[in-house]
């Protein structure tokens, strides 16, 4: 099974995505229809959904959509982890094959230590229950909270998304490379090949800009525990479908056809229980 990890659907309005900035060429919906073929260019069989906006709509409105496209493997939502009716909405959600995980958009939150919040904490408390993965974004600076997130919660299975933006078109890696190291010391926590391109210089990036990057996730996490995610539509502020997969699958290119395999969709498969 051959599988983008991270995606997103969305039916477009400012008040539903105020983060999509007025000049970005996105402010517009992107279904299922649009992202098939270029899943299909990629020889891939299918892709998991990731929750673009604070919203249990939302989440079930992705659970629709897998419901009627079969290529959507898996839907991560989002839950209100720090209300009264966590395990309800947990609950409810659940009952759907195809619901995999939660995320929180924790990058915007103002304060950098968010996941410590004992709300928070007693939130990812309970997923495991239900066979829930979390997804973590983040930007660097928050990565010595995910850390102690991750350490708290041994048995909770965690996913990195894009390996937590860099500063690619400023070419620094500490301490961001550092704390990547940490993290990866911890077996519950994977991640995401994804949202590289929206962090180097739009449509002036070259494929050398990422490798210092690269080199150091590879390095840290192995690759039993990284999955390729394509982060589109919002990859296309800097790249299309096609450039951002090559730019992985280059890189990838000197592993084994085995490696590539796991890379490509097996440890996401794993990752997710996905069928």
């Amino acid at each position: 099974m051959r599988i983008d990890s991270h995606q997103h659907f969305w039916r477009y309005s400012e008040e539903r995505y105020p983060w999509i900035k007025p000049d970005w060429p996105i402010r517009r919906d992107f279904p299922p229809t649009d992202l098939e073929p270029l899943l299909k260019s990629a020889r891939l069989d299918g892709c998991v959904a990731v929750q673009a906006r604070q919203s249990v709509e939302e989440s079930r409105d992705l659970l629709k959509l897998s419901d009627e496209h079969s290529f959507i493997r898996g839907v991560v939502g989002w839950v209100d982890l720090c209300g009264g009716e966590t395990e309800q909405q947990i609950e409810e959600l659940s009952q759907h094959p195809r619901f995999v995980g939660v995320r929180h958009v924790v990058q915007d939150e103002p304060d950098d230590d968010f996941m410590l919040r004992e709300d928070f904490r007693r939130g990812i408390g309970r997923l495991k229950p239900f066979g829930l993965t979390y997804d973590i974004l983040i930007y660097p600076r928050q990565l010595p909270a995910a850390i102690k997130l991750v350490e708290e919660f041994p048995d909770q299975p965690f996913v990195l998304d894009h390996i937590a933006k860099p500063h690619i078109r400023d070419g620094k890696l500490d301490p961001w490379r550092g704390h990547i190291d940490a993290l990866a010391q911890l077996p519950n926590c994977w991640c995401k090949v994804s949202g590289m391109v929206t962090e180097a210089r739009w449509r002036e990036w070259k494929p050398d800009d990422f490798r210092p990057y690269l080199d150091a996730v590879f390095g840290a996490f192995g690759v039993d525990r990284l999955m390729f995610g394509s982060d589109w539509p919002v990859c296309l502020l800097a790249a299309d479908y096609p450039e951002a997969y090559a730019l992985a699958e280059r890189y990838v290119s000197e592993l084994s056809e085995a490696d590539q395999g796991k890379f490509f969709g097996g440890n996401a498969a794993k990752f997710y229980c996905l069928t």
